[in-house]
């Protein structure tokens, strides 16, 4: 073969060899837009000892946090990411003076009402329990941090009885104030069943009257312990409001949260509440949670997510002390449009932070996994197993979050976080798929990033290359969710997916 012959040869072999790149589906761009989520964190947000009933708010480029002190002081803490409450300073920004309320800070929940911060709290005597009321604070402007003043203490039950863990719920633009109390006006000495109540507010500091009763311990699992209903806060989505609460009593493991829904008109009709069966959160032994309750909800900076902070402990032998810690996670919300509190999750799991934390724009992606050629067919995790379902319920089992490559977040790479399972992802493991809290390791993360590629059998679909094992794809076998090489049709068939809403 002379020279000329060889020159033509190799530049034919190149050429095709060029084709071939081009044809490769790796090589085509992700069709897929990822958002960045705020800084990782692993629960508590904050430890012992001020942080049990905590509360927690965002606003104007912060987020902003107060809990129990069981002491005469009420301290603030301040951070642009809500990772880095751990280790914020907390601010003073009140030392109780007023008669028979020198101690025992409870609950402090804040509330920015008429261009103003109102800090409600329960607070006694320097011997606890009975002596708990309602008190609230003012701030001199718009600033969380204060300074504030001291306003009044709420009239909310006839002979000035026992109140606690208020906190302002806004309806049909009039304000409530909704607290916790015990039957017939009882005292904390006497045993008696504690409920949920009710009162107008004429001003922020000021009720309309005595406090009407709404809800009282009727179910077995708000009776644990001690009947009670207790910690009530608002949450409001698409018009209709809940009225989260926490439920029996918080010296055992079985402290939990429910809920009731606004059913009729007029919040101050017990009639017009309705009472959710079963409740939205409780113990997880498998986390190695327990207790999570006392809680309130925020709305992650970019407005896109919601959010739940709470407390809880790490062993079922503590009770309501300083043991418990503050913890958050991302909620979501069921088709029937419930909320859905999910599962309280462990101290090792990795979670990504408030979606728009430090400007970053734009909201995570929510999505399903459509089969190529089991169309009907979704991809779902069922007991931390992944597979293709028609017909998915729970529905939110069949929902994720495309986010940038844990393992690498460049143009392409995707992870697939669970949408009721926060910090928990698609991930192989010996080859097979499940979903799997991230642990933080650079095997998971690995484990849990795959390319988005042209898809195999059709380019106007996606198939989904792994991160770690780039000769292999996800794809369905019998219905179960792998990573495979692919080489026949059917595979190529198997490994094709759409992302849809």
């Amino acid at each position: 073969m002379n020279q000329h012959r060889q020159r033509r040869r190799a530049l034919r072999l190149l050429l095709v060899a060029l084709a071939a790149l081009v044809l490769l589906p790796f090589a085509v761009p992700s069709t897929v837009a990822t958002a960045a989520p705020g800084t990782t964190f692993q629960n508590p947000i904050v430890g012992t000892p001020n942080s049990a009933d905590p509360w927690l708010g965002y606003h104007n480029g912060s987020y902003y946090y107060a809990a129990t002190t069981w002491t005469g002081s009420i301290y603030l803490r301040k951070s642009s990411t809500l990772a880095g409450l751990k280790t914020a300073a907390e601010t003073r920004v009140f030392q109780m003076s007023q008669t028979n309320a020198t101690s025992n800070m409870w609950a402090p929940s804040l509330h920015l009402l008429n261009g103003r911060w109102y800090l409600y709290y329960s607070a006694g005597p320097s011997s606890c329990c009975g002596g708990q009321r309602q008190h609230v604070l003012e701030s001199a402007g718009s600033d969380p941090m204060g300074p504030y003043t001291y306003k009044a203490k709420l009239n909310l039950m006839p002979n000035d009885g026992w109140a606690i863990d208020g906190s302002v719920m806004t309806v049909g633009g009039a304000n409530y104030f909704v607290f916790s109390a015990f039957t017939n006006n009882g005292s904390f000495e006497s045993g008696a069943t504690q409920n949920l109540y009710i009162s107008r507010m004429t001003n922020p500091w000021t009720v309309a009257a005595h406090g009407t009763l709404i809800s009282q311990p009727t179910l077995a699992w708000e009776r644990q312990g001690n009947p009670v209903n207790e910690g009530p806060y608002v949450l409001q989505r698409g018009g209709r409001t809940f009225l989260t609460y926490s439920a029996s009593y918080c010296q055992t493991p079985d402290y939990k949260i429910g809920a009731l829904e606004l059913t009729g008109s007029d919040p101050m009709v017990r009639s017009h509440w309705t009472k959710m069966a079963n409740p939205l959160f409780q113990r997880s032994d498998a986390n190695g949670v327990y207790g999570p309750a006392h809680h309130t909800f925020f709305t992650s900076p970019d407005g896109t997510e919601d959010w739940i902070v709470y407390h809880a402990n790490s062993s079922a032998s503590q009770g309501c002390g300083t043991t418990r810690t503050s913890r958050a996670q991302r909620i979501s919300w069921n088709p029937d449009g419930t909320p859905n509190l999910g599962v309280p999750v462990s101290t090792s799991t990795v979670l990504a932070g408030p979606s728009g934390e430090n400007s970053n724009p734009g909201a995570v992606s929510v999505r399903r996994l459509q089969s190529y050629n089991f169309q009907d067919r979704y991809v779902r995790h069922a007991d931390f197993t992944v597979r293709i379902d028609p017909n998915v319920s729970p529905a939110l089992d069949g929902q994720f979050r495309v986010v940038a490559g844990l393992a690498d977040g460049g143009a392409g790479y995707v992870s697939f976080e669970s949408v009721n399972y926060p910090g928990y992802y698609l991930r192989h493991d010996n080859y097979v798929l499940k979903l799997a809290p991230n642990d933080g390791s650079s095997t998971f993360r690995a484990d849990a990033t795959f390319r988005q590629v042209a898809g195999l059998a059709s380019s106007s679909w996606s198939s989904y290359r792994s991160y770690n094992f780039p000769d292999r794809y996800i794809r369905h076998s019998d219905y179960v969710l792998r990573i495979d090489p692919i080489s026949t049709d059917t595979a190529r068939q198997d490994a094709t997916f759409r992302l849809v809403s």
